[in-house]
């Protein structure tokens, strides 16, 4: 008989926060998303956007391949956000997630390069 683990139990206000979330995403992250919810017929890989992991909502995350992609808007650049970020990615990683970061600027001027380089870090390409 295997062992039981506890289930992970996620704060109910972090839910509420990423259901807000997801109605309100951007206009990059909806495009973005189109795009990362075909990854399950192509290429058997689920997706998901604003996905509480911890004490964190990430902006999408592919839970069987442990990685997480965040998309940075002008915020994350500023010396507060880009410390909260080496935060954030640190914990992150020490729950077993890579994370990928593309700018808002990265998805608008290279929008298929972006979706090509998670393909070759989850190894279709």
């Amino acid at each position: 008989m295997g062992v039981l683990l506890a289930p992970t139990s996620i704060d109910p206000a972090a839910i509420k926060r990423a259901r807000v979330l997801r109605r309100n995403m951007t206009e990059g992250e909806r495009k973005f998303w189109s795009e990362l919810k075909e990854f399950r017929r192509l290429y058997g890989l689920h997706a998901r956007k604003q996905a509480p992991i911890g004490p964190y909502i990430v902006d999408f995350v592919l839970h069987e391949k442990s990685l997480v992609i965040e998309v940075d808007g002008e915020h994350h650049f500023t010396p507060q956000g880009m410390e909260r970020d080496r935060i954030r990615d640190a914990w992150l990683g020490r729950e077993g997630y890579r994370v990928m970061r593309f700018s808002t600027g990265d998805l608008t001027n290279s929008f298929d390069g972006c979706i090509e380089e998670i393909l070759r870090e989850v190894g279709v390409m």
